[in-house]
């Protein structure tokens, strides 16, 4: 069997803060997680993305960085995290974590150095200028909440480059030096035993930034040295990172030109991304084929990473406006629902009118296209949002453990908590919360254990190809296969509202005894595929064939 574990996985992202906390003193840590990993394993989760987990001032929730070689004392002791390694590993998970390091906090160490003394080592770790840079006000990652991307120290006497927030001055990767300390970074966590990195801003950490140039050359070899520092210490460690570039430019953060697989094991897919939602407003599957059709080939070995909502906003940038306005008017129609100007600070099931119907066709469908599906914590039982909370902080609030004060996340007094649990309205902790669902049966949670489960029992998802079916459909019905050693799986989703009937019978000469392993609710048995009933935001996954061969199951995964 292939041993891309990353192919095969479910990935579930969590900030230790706000999920369990378990010494009272309103912020969640260590010991609190390691106390839900079993409800994490029981879910059918294999691997752990942890955001941020180092010493921070907490200016930019944990992403302004003091210390890489320890953890937020909030959260614990490193001791701690060495045991939730331990713990996650005895129960079949792995865990990995953001490496954020295209900047640090002004507040590190190595920033002070550099900005108090000109002849300070450090002073070159960032990236400074003597005189006002023309492209100043160019490059904002944070319109409206950032003004600029470059700031003046008077202590330094000179202009300091911020792609983010102005106390995130950006770290130097043209010094040698910088980029030797990022592997011994990374040399410190994989040896305490974490499986990767998810790397934050991959495109700014290559960015070669001169003054009054805004469009910096990037250092793509810089990601091949990652690989294989990170492979010589860890085979089976993995790169996941955060690359919202164009299409064109996505195959080179994959590998050279040679076809080589040997800088990023994973990308997430903001390009699909996009198209769901898109796909998802108009209620109609050609975004999704679209964005399939113009998927860049891959060298083999690289993966996307799939996602429907993340910790950040839902980046509606690659869309034109046109199509922007579409899903804004769809799923977020007030202002205050929106960041940014091309985002929607909201989760899902609020963004769906709380619709359990589309709301399972959104996660099966993300679930069954091609790629590792990243699972947000608390969508498995539908959370909301609380957008009275500033920026992103909408969509980062405590877990919903049960109907217990503070939705169980937390013994301290509600005003201890580091955010406000959501306590009312249809998202309120009394009537979402895991404790509740986990007695019902019929139950989102539940649902989300039998969906994950059966994606466990077709790897071709995660390892083979994914064709969508091209034949004349009912409209808003999209049909996709995945195809790998394995076997072959059917898939499909009907975006409308209306019932359909879908004739796939030019398959079954490819079949062998199709039959249903999932679906929104009882059909007709699947038969020669030519009659094929799908309720109004109903969906149906049909396993085809499977190949029991041992030559089979021991050959490569079908590219795709």
């Amino acid at each position: 069997m292939d041993d891309r574990w990353y192919s095969k996985a479910v990935i579930y992202c969590l900030d230790i803060d706000t999920f369990a906390d378990s010494d009272g003193d309103g912020v969640g840590d260590i010991r609190g997680l390691i106390g839900r990993l079993d409800y994490l394993a029981r879910l059918g989760v294999d691997c752990l993305w942890l955001h941020p987990i180092h010493p921070s001032p907490g200016r930019d929730d944990g992403y302004d960085v003091t210390d890489y070689y320890n953890v937020d004392p909030r959260f614990g002791t490193l001791g701690d995290f060495a045991d939730l390694l331990h713990q996650a590993e005895s129960r079949g998970i792995r865990v990995i974590i953001d490496l954020v390091v295209n900047h640090t906090s002004d507040e590190h160490p190595w920033f002070v150095a550099a900005r108090s003394d000109p002849g300070s080592p450090y002073r070159d770790w960032y990236v400074w200028s003597d005189t006002e840079p023309a492209d100043r006000f160019q490059g904002m990652v944070f319109p409206g909440e950032q003004h600029e991307t470059w700031s003046y120290d008077r202590k330094a006497k000179g202009w300091y480059y911020h792609r983010f927030y102005k106390f995130q001055p950006d770290l130097n990767f043209g010094n040698p030096a910088v980029r030797a300390e990022i592997k011994k970074i990374m040399s410190f966590w994989l040896q305490l035993g974490v499986a990767g990195f998810r790397i934050d801003a991959a495109p700014f950490v290559i960015e070669q930034t001169v003054p009054g140039q805004p469009e910096a050359a990037k250092d793509l070899e810089f990601l091949t040295e990652l690989r294989e520092h990170v492979q010589w210490r860890r085979a089976d460690a993995v790169l996941l990172a955060e690359a919202n570039v164009e299409p064109d430019e996505l195959p080179v953060y994959f590998g050279d030109l040679g076809g080589s697989a040997n800088r990023l094991h994973m990308l997430f897919d903001f390009m699909l991304n996009g198209r769901l939602m898109l796909a998802l407003a108009r209620r109609h599957p050609e975004p999704v084929i679209e964005a399939l059709r113009d998927t860049p080939a891959l060298p083999r070995g690289s993966q996307w990473a799939t996602f429907l909502r993340n910790h950040d906003e839902i980046d509606l940038s690659k869309l034109t406006a046109e199509q922007r306005d579409e899903v804004f008017a769809a799923f977020g129609p007030e202002e205050h629902m929106r960041i940014y100007g091309r985002g929607i600070r909201r989760r899902l099931a609020p963004m769906l009118g709380n619709d359990r119907r589309r709301i399972e066709l959104a996660y099966a469908l993300q679930f069954s296209l091609r790629g590792t599906p990243v699972l947000r914590y608390g969508e498995e039982i539908g959370m909301g949002e609380d957008l009275s909370l500033p920026g992103r902080q909408s969509i980062r609030t405590p877990m919903q453990w049960s109907h217990q004060p503070n939705a169980g996340f937390s013994p301290a007094d509600p005003d201890k908590l580091v955010q406000p649990v959501i306590d009312s309205g249809d998202f309120g902790y009394e009537r979402v919360n895991v404790t509740a669902q986990r007695a019902d049966p019929g139950s989102l949670l539940a649902w989300f254990q039998r969906m994950m489960a059966t994606v466990r029992e077709a790897p071709e998802i995660g390892q083979g190809s994914c064709t969508h079916v091209d034949v004349k459909l009912p409209s808003g019905v999209l049909a996709h296969r995945a195809d790998g050693p394995t076997g072959s799986m059917l898939f499909l989703h009907n975006l409308a509202t209306d019932d359909a009937e879908v004739d796939l019978g030019s398959l079954f000469a490819d079949a062998d005894h199709p039959v249903d392993v999932l679906s929104d609710r009882r059909y007709e048995p699947a038969g020669k595929l030519d009659a094929l009933r799908l309720g109004g935001y109903g969906y149906r996954w049909i396993r085809l064939r499977r190949s029991w061969s041992p030559e089979a199951v021991q050959a490569p995964p079908a590219l795709g």
